[in-house]
């Protein structure tokens, strides 16, 4: 019985102690989001910067601005493919699409949170893409979720960007 006992109060120890780190840091956290809107405010405005520099990039068809508004560990993942993962794969797959395709992209963010070197941005693009070799633009709409990293110079970079698109996929 009392084995029994203290294996429950040494779990329950255990479990306390787990808690303890995040429950401080998430304490800390929003000690240091209520203390520093102005910061707060500043990291949402370079995000919103850095979104015209890419979407520039993409518009342009720039892949070496593109590629310099990524970290190394990018990952791009959208619906009925295989993640793109690192910046070399994104730097591949847009140098075939650029080579093929004229791109006019807009992003309507709704959400942007940023929690200390990390940030997150929710909201909605369009994509229209048209055949460089003549043919219909291609219209497309749908969602985006992206994951940005403060570098230790300030600026941000895109470390994930997911998306998906509103149109009803084709029955294969």
């Amino acid at each position: 019985m009392v084995s029994v006992l203290l294996q429950r109060a040494l779990r329950w120890a255990a479990l306390a102690t787990l808690l303890a780190g995040p429950l401080a840091l998430c304490a800390a956290g929003g000690a240091q989001a209520q203390a520093a809107p102005a910061a707060r405010s500043a990291d949402e405005a370079a995000i919103a910067d850095f979104n015209r520099r890419y979407l520039q990039a993409i518009n342009d068809g720039n892949i070496e601005s593109l590629a310099s508004l990524t970290d190394e560990g990018h990952m791009m993942i959208s619906s009925g493919r295989a993640p793109l993962v690192g910046k070399q794969a994104l730097v591949d797959a847009m140098t075939r699409a650029f080579a093929t395709t004229t791109f006019n992209e807009s992003w309507a963010p709704e959400e942007t949170v940023v929690s200390g070197d990390l940030a997150y941005q929710r909201g909605t693009f369009v994509v229209e893409a048209t055949p460089k070799s003549g043919g219909e633009t291609a219209r497309t709409t749908g969602n985006f979720l992206r994951i940005y990293r403060k570098q230790a110079d300030g600026r941000w970079l895109m470390t994930h960007d997911m998306f998906n698109s509103a149109q009803p996929r084709e029955r294969q």
